[in-house]
């Protein structure tokens, strides 16, 4: 028996509902498989259950930190309730799953949710326990899973994944984490501030290597000054588990060490969900990883047959999904619009504190692209109410056209840098030059200022400036 509708999505999370909606918006009937649970990964072990539990954390570093300012005493921060927080992430989770997607699905007559694993028959069905379904549309949004590595003796080992170090029920003493990335920084900083003894153990020369070098120094010694024992150039050789506790051995330096802790986090990266949903029996294409390939439209090679999210591989962040999915839906119902992807003015933050942000070309990618650049760092320190919130590390690294003046790009490590990145996005997006920025007046003081005063060290020396000069 065949059911049919406008469009069929594999997926529940982020990238899916966003295409959902958009595809409702054109009048289309669709269908929305899930095999766990909805919402995806964002709501349930990622985005939200993550920066729940890192702003918790933040008040704990926070309370502690007040001491230098003559508050509270020599009183440090109290040992976590650990089963008291767990309790607040969850309910956190639950309720915007409920707002933001059980909600939105009951009030979306045209959208149907249909639970179990969908899998691709051809271009225009797919099948789900013993029924098919037929469309003439299918969007594959099936997200992805945490990477794990090939390492002797993992098997032995009751190890943590990026999902299940959201899930835990009690904070453990000692963490190592393998991988040196986004979930290592943001989780490992998270556990420190909790109480747990934490070593990032990175295979490469420095954590996060996909952000610009400045950022990355810059965020291994604040890390290093908050206790958090970051190890660059590791060679893993194997892991192991002896009563209760586990072992790392590994080779940095040309030296064995041997790591212990309570718990093992691996934080390797992102697999996309892609296998045994019939790719291959449909026609569709993947990459040696197995990420769906998709051209900036998000068709793939297969008409009728569109991928978004995680499973594409591209910027694996949820506002990225989301557009991704927005993107693929209006090729869909409105060929010839246009519409496709410009990952350039996506911005990207990771949340550590202080904040890590980026948007446009990092300054090898804008050489490599043609530009004749021209480049300002400037420290955070710059910036006169850093200096008021006590929070003076990092630097706001600017990217610009030397021809043209035009911004280029911005990364930075500051205090409230997601929030200061969409300016920056806008006027990369708007085509505004480091001039522009510079004459923009920003309120005083503030940190976005920050992104003002560095525009302004393109062609002065902001050290000779008075607090408020324009």
């Amino acid at each position: 028996m065949e059911t049919g509708a406008d469009l069929i999505i594999i997926g529940s999370g982020s990238t899916a509902f966003a295409a959902a909606l958009r595809a409702t918006g054109y009048g289309a009937r669709v269908l929305m498989f899930e095999k766990s649970a909805l919402g995806g990964t964002c709501i349930n072990w990622g985005c939200i259950p993550s920066k729940t539990l890192i702003h918790a954390a933040l008040f704990n570093y926070e309370a502690a930190r007040g001491a230098s300012f003559g508050l509270g005493g020599d009183s440090k921060a109290g040992k976590p309730d650990a089963e008291r927080l767990f309790r607040h992430r969850e309910a956190v989770v639950a309720e915007l799953r409920q707002e933001r997607y059980l909600n939105v699905l009951d009030r979306m007559q045209s959208l149907e949710l249909v639970k179990g694993t969908a899998r691709l028959l051809d271009n225009r069905t797919v099948s789900c326990d013993v029924r098919k379904y037929r469309a003439e549309r299918i969007l594959i949004a099936v997200g992805g899973s945490p990477r794990i590595p090939d390492l002797p003796g993992l098997e032995k080992c009751d190890y943590l994944t990026s999902r299940s170090a959201l899930l835990l029920k009690k904070l453990p003493a000692s963490l190592v984490i393998i991988g040196g990335g986004v979930v290592a920084v943001e989780l490992g900083q998270m556990y420190h501030r909790l109480g747990c003894r934490v070593t990032i153990l990175e295979h490469g020369p420095r954590l996060l290597p996909a952000v610009e070098h400045e950022l990355s120094a810059a965020l291994e010694d604040i890390l290093a000054k908050e206790g958090i024992k970051a190890v660059t150039d590791v060679s893993f050789c194997a892991v192991d588990s002896h009563g209760g506790m586990n072992t790392v051995s590994a080779d940095v330096n040309n030296h064995r060490h041997t790591f212990t802790c309570e718990r093992l986090l691996l934080a390797v990266g992102t697999a996309p969900a892609t296998g045994d949903i019939g790719l291959e029996q449909a026609g569709v294409t993947v990459d040696r990883k197995g990420f769906v390939q998709v051209d900036d439209k998000m068709r793939t090679a297969v008409p009728g047959i569109w991928a978004a999210g995680d499973a594409v591989g591209r910027m694996m962040i949820a506002s990225v999904g989301a557009r991704e999915g927005i993107v693929a839906v209006d090729d869909m119902f409105n060929p010839g619009c246009g519409c496709s992807m410009d990952y350039l003015a996506a911005p990207m933050a990771i949340f550590t504190d202080p904040e890590v942000a980026m948007v446009g070309y990092g300054e090898a990618q804008a050489a490599k692209a043609g530009f004749d650049c021209q480049v300002n760092v400037m420290p955070v320190s710059a910036i006169p109410k850093a200096h008021v919130v006590g929070q003076t590390d990092g630097v706001i690294k600017m990217i610009a056209d030397r021809m043209t003046g035009r911004l280029l790009g911005v990364h930075l490590i500051c205090h409230r840098g997601a929030d200061m990145i969409n300016e920056a996005a806008l006027a990369f997006r708007l085509k505004a030059t480091v001039d522009d920025l510079a004459a923009t007046m920003h309120v005083y003081p503030s940190i976005g200022e920050g992104l003002r005063l560095c525009a302004q060290g393109f062609s002065r020396d902001i050290s000779r400036l008075s607090c408020c000069a324009e």
